[in-house]
């Protein structure tokens, strides 16, 4: 999958700062991606805590999708 500008990572601790940890990059990404309107939301977990949220061109724009890395 092909992840573009601007991609933010979260790294959390514990559930709770999970949810709001993400809910916040997804609104940051949310907002490039409206700019472009052509690429959607991928939010990759990459292991215990530690996750990335960018643009994707493989994900259709007004969609989110999750993938797990590990």
């Amino acid at each position: 999958m092909t992840q573009l500008k601007p991609t933010l990572e979260v790294t959390v601790s514990n559930a709770a700062a999970m949810e709001t940890e993400l809910a916040a990059a997804v609104e940051a990404v949310r907002q490039a991606a409206l700019a472009e309107r052509r690429c959607g939301i991928l939010i990759t977990r990459h292991g215990a805590g530690k996750y990335t949220v960018g643009l994707s061109e493989d994900v259709p724009f007004g969609l989110t999708w999750e993938r797990d890395a590990g």
